[in-house]
């Protein structure tokens, strides 16, 4: 059962210009770290893979049919990576240019494993994905509700939101790191939106409803 959840108060809503300022700050932080790293630098390199590695898992736990292995597809994601410091220039942020990497990884872990039976069922899936999931969204009372939400969503819209909405990327970087045009992200992100607050409605009036049926 999805479980509606009231929208936070004003006070306590981050707004739309001081999160860009952090998430900007946060992605220049990172960047630099991952050209400090590319020049032989370990303490970079470290900060490079903390500062990040929430966020890997948490994309990959959305991406992957198997979230048992989101920690193995991590792992594999930022050994890439490093492999791959030498070609990272800082054109765009290292946070895109490593998710692009960590879809990749996804991708080749679906290649590999479709001659396998799933060792996983759905719920499975969900819980790996609350357990990657940060507390105190805005919107929502709990992991709970927006998992069941997304749940609900087809997997490009929903990567797309996850890219933009609770990772924090840009639209243009999202588009990057899933390899599609800055139009048709918007375009998923926009139609997520709207699917999310439709199932919220539906959710509100199922709830009240529940007390009048009970009654009657």
């Amino acid at each position: 059962m999805i479980t509606p959840a009231l929208p936070v108060s004003r006070d306590k809503r981050e707004t739309k210009a001081s999160k860009a300022v952090r998430t900007a700050s946060f992605d220049d932080s990172t960047t630099a770290w991952a050209l400090a790293a590319r020049g032989g630098d370990p303490d970079a390199a470290d900060r490079f893979v903390r500062a990040l590695h929430r966020d890997v898992v948490r994309y990959v736990a959305h991406l992957s049919a198997d979230p048992q292995a989101a920690d193995d597809l991590a792992q594999d994601t930022f050994l890439r990576a490093l492999g791959s410091l030498h070609r990272f220039e800082g054109r765009s942020s290292a946070r895109a240019w490593l998710l692009s990497i960590a879809r990749r990884a996804v991708i080749d872990s679906y290649r590999n494993a479709a001659a396998r039976p799933r060792l996983c069922d759905a719920d499975d899936w969900r819980l790996a994905v609350e357990l990657a999931q940060p507390i105190g969204l805005p919107g929502f009372d709990d992991g709970v509700a927006l998992l069941d939400l997304l749940d609900a969503l087809p997997d490009d819209r929903r990567e797309a939101f996850v890219l933009t909405q609770l990772l924090g990327l840009p639209y243009a970087e999202a588009a990057e790191a899933s390899g599609c045009p800055v139009g048709t992200v918007r375009s998923r992100v926009a139609r997520a939106r709207a699917t999310l607050m439709e199932l919220l409605i539906e959710a509100e009036t199922d709830t009240t409803a529940e007390p009048a049926a009970l009654a009657a």
